[in-house]
């Protein structure tokens, strides 16, 4: 009984811990979240109408909001008639004002 018990419910593999924080390190966020968090775009539902109307363009393509942000993703967003480009270096769940530059550089 104990070997089949062991089978359907294997133990759970532990989560990688984030240098310092004691916090579960995040390897992909939504796109909308990641513009909201790292301050791109001030608020998550202005992210998602800015991606349903395709002016979010993630690693040359298009993107949903639903899409998973990975780290080394390169994201632009078009802003009228300029744009911002930016490639992400790391993803955060929550993220202070001042640090949120930190997710993100330009490019």
């Amino acid at each position: 009984m104990k070997n089949n018990l062991q089978k359907h419910f294997p133990e759970k593999v532990p989560e990688q811990k984030q240098e310092g924080t004691g916090q579960p390190r995040q390897e992909d966020m939504r796109l909308d979240k990641y513009l909201k968090v790292s301050r791109l775009i001030k608020r998550r539902t202005v992210a998602c109408d800015a991606c349903n109307a395709g002016r979010v363009i993630v690693n040359g393509k298009p993107q949903k909001a639903s899409y998973d942000v990975k780290v080394g993703d390169r994201i632009e967003i078009g802003f009228g008639e300029r744009s911002v480009a930016v490639e992400v270096t790391a993803i955060e769940e929550t993220q202070k004002k001042e640090e949120a530059k930190e997710l993100y550089k330009y490019i």
